[in-house]
């Protein structure tokens, strides 16, 4: 037994001594037992530090040992402090320098522009950026690795023994500790891919990323899960003025546009690094709650290439729901002139408060680079050639393969991963909240191969169905499924009508995305609500169900349309789609509305249910567009794409009784367009013409919003029908802010509030002949022959998740009943 134990503590020895280890956490303060933020610590003998939060706080550690930490801060004398190899809780107290009152006093913590070291070298950085790494060369290739990881933190003894992981818990065999943050986490999940990279700078920058190899762990099956976790990465470039994050534009602190004008900087140390000598510079924000970092970077001496960077988001700064972000690049040297991105890891705190012992999640990021090559020339239509990610060798590589083409090993917890999902799917409980999320995330209930839902359409209330419930559900073999149906039931309970709806879709190619599809639905619609429209069978408005709508909301049709189709898509997001079409409509309330038109005036005739063939051909681009999965159906990664949508549509009279013979050219586009540092604008144009006659059922009607919520591309101030036109231009500009003006102003400022502008606008007119078609004795054709415009200002993340809209109608206020000042809603989860 003693020998026994004997060697177990000889091999606890050997393991402590091979993993040693030194973690230091604590909080800085001065004399007045006020917190010093942004303070300097460092490992005493090391270019290993950190920077204080904005109360203080500080987390640090290394794999190396050392028994001191060097705390220092502008104003302050530095403070050399003695540790042990776990040392939390500090509290430091700096004693402020006598020479550096002065400074500190008239400058309140703020450092001088004029005459600073660390701005010279700033300058110099700025002038040489496009002079260092990848942007020397015409051409140039690597291989990169990406590792993804999620993981819950903040493990402590009473979410070990909470009910909700009762009989799971194994899981908590594989709890470490964060690097970076000293907490405790349980990693959940794990995506790893393998890139071949190709670019060229010259004749305009191109870049190929082709997919070589991937592989997941836990939430694998469930596109949208990591569709969500895919958005919330990526790339971007320290060099560039703003850091796109979160679809949030961070000042990055080698910026030349605005980064002396947010950051103080600090001239800190110099030292050989890699055989380079390079300088140290200390950086941390000027003002709180706007969107900054904190830390330092290294910069060479004579390239002013930056060596390595670490940054670390503000928790003032103006975010919802992530507690901290830290970013660390290192940068290889493989020359005297030439710096490349060697390693990028990023780390996100999510969580929904901010404050310290608040329980979330991580969210990690390591992306690794080697084997550049540069200058060997690809002709221009390399760069367009696509990689095929539908193969399934991508998806099924073997061990061997992981283990020769990860650049970084996967530490013991990380192997650990695979196998702990695999366990936890046989677990009764754990499908239950993994079957409670992805209903909440996708709206549907699995069963078997089947789901149903969508649930947050089952109930909806209007003027002409009273009450309505509705079900349905589509096919669901997995979430690449070449072919899917999808169909529902609802009825009205005012009405007493079943309505239905169903569809079905077949990818006969996935490489080309070459799908025919075709459905019918009979339904009532609010018809009108989108001036570009399409012919799509489960499509139905949000006017039709909605619970709460001021005015009159009774203008609704009956509608049975069915329609057949083929798409292909011949590049990567641009779809070509030809279709066709048969639908009749009619009043749905003919004692409140109706479509009623002339067949012959003269003799008192006219008709009130409207029957229609068309042909439509339309042509949709969306370039930057990145979609998951290679199904029938795709989930998008983000929506912050621009779309181009040009649509022709031919009525064709005769063929199964259709009335009308006419022509119709829609066309739709949208741009988002981020404004560096002063937020994100929409902008979306829309144009259309009908050449031909045609009665109200199939006019282009300017879309009225009549419900008390924000909704896009919508006018807030216009009733259902209040404008018709058969040639139309709209514009709508809305302009988030994301609180550029609210965090400088100090009563507002913790507030996190955020500033949105709009105007829209839409120009048209109703042609002669088809006024004196129309024989509705319900709407009156008028026309925005003016340009009817409206405007608004908005204050968004109100309690994070709730926006408020206030509009003002600018012009045709003469018109009975107009709206000239509403006051509108909308509720959204929002980084």
């Amino acid at each position: 037994m003693k020998k026994a134990s004997f060697i177990n503590l000889v091999l606890l020895l050997i393991y402590s001594m091979g993993f040693a280890q030194v973690k230091v956490s604590g909080v800085v303060k001065d004399e007045h037992n006020e917190t010093v933020p942004f303070a300097n610590i460092i490992f005493v003998g090391s270019n290993t530090g950190t920077v204080s939060d904005e109360n203080g706080k500080f987390y640090l550690e290394s794999n190396k040992t050392y028994t001191k930490i060097e705390v220092s801060f502008l104003g302050y004398e530095t403070k050399i402090i003695p540790i042990k190899s776990r040392d939390f809780n500090l509290i430091i107290t700096l004693k402020e320098s006598a020479s550096q009152l002065k400074e500190v006093f008239i400058y309140s913590g703020k450092v001088k522009k004029k005459g600073n070291p660390a701005i010279a070298i700033l300058k110099k950085i700025w002038a040489k950026k496009r002079q260092n790494g990848i942007y020397l060369f015409d051409q140039y290739e690597y291989k990169k690795y990406e590792k993804l990881e999620f993981d819950l933190n903040n493990i402590d003894s009473v979410m070990k023994k909470s009910k909700l992981f009762k009989g799971m818990e194994f899981v908590f065999e594989g709890v470490d500790t964060s690097r970076i943050t000293g907490k405790s986490f349980l990693p959940i999940f794990i995506n790893e891919s393998v890139y071949k990279s190709y670019g060229k700078n010259k004749g305009g920058r191109r870049l190929r990323e082709d997919l070589i190899a991937n592989k997941n762990s836990g939430f694998d099956t469930n596109q949208n899960v990591i569709a969500f976790i895919k958005d919330l990465y990526v790339d971007y470039n320290i060099y560039d003025s703003y850091i796109k994050i979160f679809d949030k534009s961070f000042v990055s602190p080698i910026s030349k546009a605005a980064g002396v004008s947010t950051y103080n900087y600090v001239l800190r140390d110099s030292a050989f690094i890699d055989n380079k000598w390079c300088y140290n510079i200390l950086y941390y924000p000027r003002r709180k709650n706007e969107l900054t970092f904190k830390g330092d970077f290294w910069v060479n001496d004579t390239t002013f290439a930056v060596k390595e960077i670490n940054m670390q988001a503000t928790r003032s700064a103006n975010i919802n729901w992530v507690k901290d972000i830290y970013i660390e690049q290192e940068f290889e040297v493989l020359n005297d002139s030439i710096f490349l991105l060697k390693r990028d890891y990023m780390l996100s705190d999510f969580s929904l408060n901010k404050k310290e012992k608040s329980k979330g999640m991580y969210g990690r990021r390591t992306t690794m680079y080697k084997d550049y090559k540069f200058n060997e020339v690809k002709e221009a239509k390399f760069y367009s050639k696509e990689v095929n990610v539908y193969d399934a060798n991508i998806y099924n590589k073997t061990a061997d393969y992981w283990n020769l083409n990860r650049q970084e090993k996967l530490n013991k917890n990380e192997q650990g991963i695979y196998k702990m999902l695999d366990t936890l799917k046989t677990v009764p409980k754990f499908k239950q909240i993994y079957n409670l999320i992805s209903i909440l995330g996708s709206g549907y209930i699995e069963l078997n191969n089947f789901d149903f839902g969508p649930i947050y359409s089952t109930f909806g209330k209007n003027d002409v169905e009273g009450m309505r419930l509705r079900i349905g559900g589509r096919t669901f073999f997995g979430s690449n499924d070449t072919w899917r149906i999808q169909a529902y039931t609802a009825y009205g309970f005012k009405d007493n009508k079943f309505k239905y709806g169903v569809s079905g879709k077949w990818m006969l190619d996935p490489k080309s995305r070459f799908i025919i599809g075709g459905g019918n639905r009979r339904d009532i619609e609010q018809i009108g609500v989108s001036l570009t429209t399409t012919n799509d069978i489960l499509g139905r408005s949000f006017a039709s169900s909605s619970f709460f709508a001021s005015g009159d909301n009774s203008k609704l049709t009956s509608i049975n349309l069915s329609n057949i189709y083929m798409s292909i898509e011949s590049k990567h997001n641009l779809e070509f789609k030809l279709g066709a079409s048969f639908r009749t409509l009619k009043s749905a309330s003919p004692e409140t509305f109706n479509l009623d038109y002339w067949i012959d005036k003269e003799n008192n005739n006219k008709k009130s249910e409207l029957t229609q063939s068309e042909l439509n051909f339309s042509i949709r681009y969306r370039p930057n567009r990145k979609t998951i999965g290679y199904g029938v159906e795709r989930n998008e990664v983000t929506d912050t794409y621009s779309t181009l949508f040009l649509n022709y549509s031919r009525g064709i009279k005769g063929v199964f009784n259709s009335d009308f013979d006419y022509q119709k050219v829609q066309f739709y586009y949208r741009q988002p367009i981020l404004i560096g540092g002063f937020g994100r604008m929409f902008t979306t144009f829309e144009a259309g013409k009908i050449f031909g006659e045609v009665p109200l059922g199939l006019l282009s009607v300017v879309p009225g919003n009549q419900s008390y919520f924000t909704i896009e591309n919508t006018y807030a101030l216009l009733n259902y029908y209040e404008f018709v036109t058969d040639t139309y231009a709209s514009l709508h500009i809305e302009h988030n802010f994301n609180g550029r003006l609210f965090s400088r102003i100090p009563l507002l400022r913790k507030l996190n509030l955020r500033e949105i502008i709009g105007v829209k606008g839409v120009l048209g007119s109703v042609s002669d002949e088809n006024k004196v078609l129309n024989a509705s004795s319900t709407i009156n054709y008028i026309a925005p022959t003016k340009g009817y415009y409206e405007y608004s200002v908005g204050i968004g993340n109100i309690f994070k998740v709730f926006r408020i809209d206030f509009s003002w109608r600018g012009n045709y206020k003469e018109i009975p009943g107009a709206n000239n000042f509403t006051v509108k809603g909308a509720f959204g989860f929002y980084f």
